[in-house]
Formats: C-alpha cells, sequence, structure tokens
C-alpha cells in the first residue's frame, strides 16, 4: 500500500495535474507541424506508449528565459516524436507562484533576515536563523544522499533556476514551514498580538511556497509532502534546544570558536553527489550567515552593549511613528549599502587570496567547467562564499547596528534583546 501512495505522489502526471488546475494548458505538437491542446488524463495515456526513462533530461545550463515567457517550449525533453509546449492561460496565478517561489530563494534571505534584525526583534532573530541552518543544512544533505531527479518528461519546468539540484526532499518546502512557523512559535509569548492572525499567515506563506513549486513543475508533490514532514519533525525538537542554545551561544566566552568550528566541519563534510550541483556551495552560504550573525550578537554582548530587558514578556507592539518609519527606512537603505559593499569587496578580495593561496589564475579558474573533478574550484568557491556571507553576517548585527547607533537611528530595544 505504501508503495502505491509513494508511487502516485510522485508520478510527474500528478504535477501536471496540479498546473492545468492553475492554468497550464500543454500542447502537443506533432512532426506534422499539427498542434492540439493535450490535459493531464490525455498525457497519461500518452505516455503508456514509451518508456519516459529514455527521454533527455533539460539540459542543466538552460537559461532561466522562460520564467519571462508564457508560451514555453520542451525541446529539450522530447522523444523526436513529439514535442510539448506550454501555455499560460491564467496570468495571475504564474505570477504569484513565481513570488511564492522567490520567499525560499537567496535574494529573500539577503532581504529578510536583516530587515528582521534592524527593525524587528534580535532575539528572535537569532533563533530564527538557528533553525533555518539546520533545517536547511539535513534538506540539503538529504538531497546529495538520496539523488531523486526533479519531475521528468512530460512536465515542463517553467522555471530552470536549481534544475541541475536533485529534487528530495523540497528545501523550499522545508523553509515554507521551518521560517514563518519558528518565528511564530518564538513571538506568540514574547509579544501581545492575535495569535489566529499569526496562524493564518504562517499556514498561507507555508501553503504558498509548497504549490508554487509543484506549479512551476521543479518538485513532485512527494518531495513537497517529505519537505513537509521532515521540517516539522525537525522543528518539534529544534523549537525548545535552539531556545535553550541561544542563550549559551550568545554569553559563553569561547562561544566564537565553538561555531566557527562546528561551521567549518559541516561544511567540510557535507554529503558529496555523484554530480556537481549547486547544493553544497548554497549549503555553505547559509551556514557561514549563520556563524556570522551569531558571533556578531556574541561580540555586542561580549562588549557591553547588550543588557537584557527590565520588563518581562509578553510586550506590547511597539507600532512605528512618523519619525520611527523614517528611521527605519533609513537603517534599511544604508543597511543593504552596506551588505552590497561588503558582499563585493569580500568576494573579490577572497576569491584572489584563496587562488593565489593555490597558485591558481583566478580568471582561468573562474571560467573552468564545474565538476567534482575540478577540486581547485570547488575549494576556492567554498572558501570565498564562507567568508563572504560569514562577514555579511557578522556585520548585519554588529558593525551595521553600531553605526547606526553612532547615527542615532538605531531601534531603541535593539540592545535589550538578549
Amino acid at each position: 500500500m505504501w508503495e502505491d501512495i509513494i508511487e502516485y505522489l510522485k508520478d510527474p502526471l500528478l504535477v501536471i495535474k496540479v498546473q492545468n488546475f492553475f492554468g497550464v494548458i500543454y500542447k502537443n505538437i506533432s512532426t506534422e507541424d499539427s498542434s492540439e491542446v493535450v490535459y493531464s488524463e490525455r498525457l497519461e495515456k500518452k505516455t503508456e506508449e514509451f518508456d519516459i526513462k529514455q527521454h533527455k533530461r533539460i539540459p542543466s545550463n538552460l537559461s532561466s528565459s522562460s520564467q519571462s515567457s508564457y508560451d514555453t517550449d520542451t525541446s529539450g525533453e522530447s522523444t523526436g516524436k513529439d514535442e510539448v509546449v506550454c501555455h499560460i492561460s491564467n496570468k495571475f496565478w504564474y505570477w504569484l507562484f513565481v513570488l511564492g517561489t522567490a520567499l525560499g530563494d537567496e535574494i529573500f534571505y539577503a532581504t529578510f533576515i536583516p530587515f528582521w534584525f534592524w527593525n524587528i526583534d534580535g532575539a528572535v532573530g537569532r533563533r530564527v536563523v538557528l533553525v533555518w541552518t539546520v533545517v536547511m543544512y539535513i534538506g540539503q544533505g538529504f538531497k546529495d544522499i538520496i539523488r531523486w531527479p526533479r519531475p521528468g518528461y512530460p512536465v515542463k519546468k517553467l522555471q530552470q533556476k536549481w534544475a541541475i539540484e536533485y529534487g528530495m526532499p523540497s528545501t523550499h518546502a522545508m523553509v515554507g514551514v521551518s521560517i514563518p512557523f519558528s518565528v511564530l512559535l518564538y513571538t506568540m509569548d514574547r509579544y501581545q498580538y492575535p495569535l489566529h492572525w499569526g496562524v493564518v499567515i504562517a499556514v498561507s506563506w507555508c501553503t504558498l511556497i509548497c504549490v508554487s513549486r509543484v506549479y512551476l513543475g521543479m518538485h513532485s508533490v512527494l518531495d513537497i509532502t517529505a519537505g513537509l514532514l521532515l521540517s516539522s519533525a525537525l522543528m518539534v525538537l529544534l523549537i525548545p534546544l535552539v531556545d535553550w542554545l541561544d542563550g549559551i551561544l550568545l554569553t559563553a566566552r569561547y562561544s566564537p570558536i565553538f561555531i566557527l568550528a562546528i561551521s567549518i566541519l559541516v561544511v567540510v563534510y557535507h554529503p558529496h553527489a555523484d554530480k556537481w550541483t549547486p547544493t553544497r556551495g548554497d549549503t555553505t552560504m547559509i551556514v557561514s550567515v549563520c556563524a556570522g550573525i551569531l558571533t556578531g550578537s556574541w561580540t555586542n554582548y561580549q562588549l557591553g552593549n547588550m543588557v537584557a530587558s527590565s520588563a518581562d514578556p509578553p510586550y506590547e507592539i511597539i507600532w512605528p511613528s512618523i519619525e520611527m518609519l523614517g528611521c527605519t527606512i533609513l537603517r534599511t537603505i544604508l543597511g543593504f549599502c552596506g551588505v552590497l559593499a561588503t558582499r563585493a569587496i569580500a568576494k573579490s578580495v577572497s576569491y584572489a587570496f584563496v587562488c593565489a593561496l593555490l597558485g591558481k589564475d583566478k580568471n582561468e579558474l573562474r571560467n573552468s567547467e564545474d565538476s567534482l573533478d575540478n577540486k581547485n574550484k570547488i575549494i576556492v568557491e567554498l572558501c570565498y562564499k564562507y567568508f563572504t556571507c560569514g562577514l555579511i553576517g557578522f556585520n548585519t548585527t554588529y558593525v551595521f547596528p553600531n553605526v547606526f547607533h553612532l547615527l542615532q537611528i538605531n531601534r531603541p530595544t535593539y540592545y535589550t534583546e538578549v
């Protein structure tokens, strides 16, 4: 019975049915250049005529231009007998799900995490980042261990980003659980607000991300289900553990040594795939951001900048006045300019430095082919990403808040969020 359920949830035709429901129309173009609309039921009959395993997968080096086109072809996935193209008949769902999938992208992390620390709550931010890091590390590791491909022919991928990665489990689904629900669980007893609205937002956030991944053809329903179950199980253990661990990492004298050692070890011993994928590099960025944020917070505490609040939770939410809103906008603009400058300088310097240590030409290495056999490129990539993202995390919680303090635009409660 379980095998039947797994095969059903893994079936690419189930992905097509979801796409059909939200207005993705499949068209079959034969060799005679005639075309017809093909829905999931008819595709199911057509796939019985040939072995799906013989079809070519989408090349990993395709551009993401399909994201801006409503009529997309799948010539790279065809058998030579038939060619499948898609037409987006409902643009609302398309753009909604493109926005939804962005909630699990690097750009979202790079904006949401700093904004949260600078403008909302640092204590909650540290805990959420630590939960997110552990969940993502485990999810990314399982991808390279299980090595299940993403949905294949006849599913049309409406987004090519991460297409080369393995698909099981969906780390987007894991993010959809870990970030909104950890925010909810860490704020429900800390602030006074209607809990039901928090639940509605968290559930809507998670649902939007999960459905978007199936709609875009990037994950099977089984990938999503596995991601939801795995992240939910991890959250049961991580929420109380991280709440306890945050106090130790913030106050212990040798905390940075422990943080840096663990973060480097988990990057070095990250599970290896049988082909090159961006998974390990992305995991390195996540781990290093967390290490930088925790180290920056520790530095603030050790220098006496951070003290516990004299009031007991739950706190009343301080809604911004016109002056506070102006400071928020100013902090955000200056902070993101600082993040961009940090990224540009740190990436350039660290890349050149590591190349020099290895005795390799940086331009030649940068233009070389991505491969598991290209050990030097992998070392350089992991090192510069670790240093760059770690420095961004450190600046987010230590350098920039102190600059805001000097400019007298910092949040009044920033240094009481222990």
